[in-house]
């Protein structure tokens, strides 16, 4: 299993692990999505930052 390296939302330490090891709030991954010339969503979220940042 491939394991990707996951940021904590609290205390902005990063790990491996689902949980935070520190605080025990949930992780994300910090990395952006692939990029594609075929993305069929890019429309919609240019659309939707320039909205709601109105």
């Amino acid at each position: 299993m491939l394991k990707l390296l996951r940021k904590c939302k609290n205390c902005k330490k990063y790990t491996l692990e689902l949980k935070c090891p520190t605080c025990g709030a949930e992780t994300f991954s910090p990395h952006p999505p692939k990029f594609s010339p075929d993305d069929k969503y890019a429309r919609l979220r240019i659309k939707d930052r320039y909205l709601s940042s109105s």
